[in-house]
């Protein structure tokens, strides 16, 4: 999150669950099974319990999962689980209060998402995922904390390599190798390669240490990007579809859907943006003048 914050957008601005539920109906029926949604922060948007049912109740999804930064999730995780969520992913960069409170923008408290990893395991929000980018932010305590973490519980720490996109001022930190030399250290282990065939697995590599609950991955956008196996399309919440994480190239949806746009014209509009996912992603080492933060985008 940038420290001056972010400019919020009107209510009217932004797609509401009933075009949003549409939405995800439609694309169903053109084969989509997976969705995760995102933010900016959704557990902050009244109404996300009844949303997850209502996606989970079109009866076509098979893996329903949410990212949050995990400060409002304690007391959201069993109705959420309840509705219809399936897994939860969570943004824990460091466990440092002064430098997550930095990060996040002053949007919640440390204390409050340590919570809410919790709450996720015991309601079977499962696998709990916890993403760390790479940032300067990320200390070998850090990298301590977590190593002792996946012994004790059953999480993913997902270790992803620092994009240069509107970080708020927070610049890249260590290395993918330097992460997996320190992990080998404190958990006086070696890293053994798993299969990545799990439940939503995605880009991550995935590793496991002897006598381990959990496991680490590593997402490597930049030095090993994934862009031949990439399937994702993302939908913003001020209504564009969006097919490259990496780009700037949007569609417009939310104006053909509120000028009465039928399902047949919505499956040409999802065609299109397909059509429009680069080969690979142009990122190397600047920000390429992105227009949006990586908050306002999700990840």
């Amino acid at each position: 999150m940038p420290p001056e914050g972010l400019e919020l957008l009107k209510h009217s601005d932004i797609l509401t669950y009933e075009e949003l539920v549409r939405i995800i109906a439609v694309l169903t029926r053109q084969g989509i099974r997976k969705v995760r949604i995102t933010g900016g922060e959704p557990l902050v948007r009244k109404g996300i319990v009844d949303f997850v049912r209502a996606v989970k109740s079109l009866g076509s999804i098979d893996d329903l999962s949410l990212t949050t930064n995990g400060s409002l999730l304690a007391p959201l995780a069993e109705h959420l689980k309840a509705a219809g969520l399936d897994r939860v992913n969570i943004s824990l960069d460091t466990i440092n209060p002064e430098r997550f409170h930095f990060i996040t923008g002053n949007c919640g408290q440390l204390s409050d998402t340590l919570k809410g990893i919790e709450s996720a395991l015991q309601a079977g929000l499962t696998p709990v995922k916890l993403n760390v980018v790479l940032s300067e932010a990320v200390t070998e305590a850090d990298i301590a904390y977590f190593s002792e973490l996946v012994i004790a519980q059953p999480v993913a720490i997902r270790f992803i390599e620092y994009m240069p996109i509107g970080h708020g001022g927070v610049g890249p930190g260590m290395s993918v190798q330097t992460v997996k030399e320190l992990l080998e250290k404190y958990t006086a282990n070696i890293l053994d390669p798993v299969a990545s065939n799990g439940k939503g697995n995605g880009p991550a590599k995935y590793y496991r240490v002897a006598k381990a609950k959990g496991c680490f991955g590593f997402i490597t956008p930049i030095s090993e990007h994934f862009c031949g196996s990439c399937n994702r399309i993302r939908l913003t919440a001020d209504g564009k579809f969006r097919p490259c994480l990496l780009s700037n190239q949007e569609l417009d949806i939310k104006t053909p859907l509120r000028n009465g746009a039928t399902d047949t014209e919505l499956v040409r509009l999802f065609s299109q943006v397909i059509g429009q996912k680069p080969g690979e992603h142009k990122l190397t080492g600047d920000d390429h003048g992105f227009k949006r933060k990586m908050s306002q985008i999700g990840g």
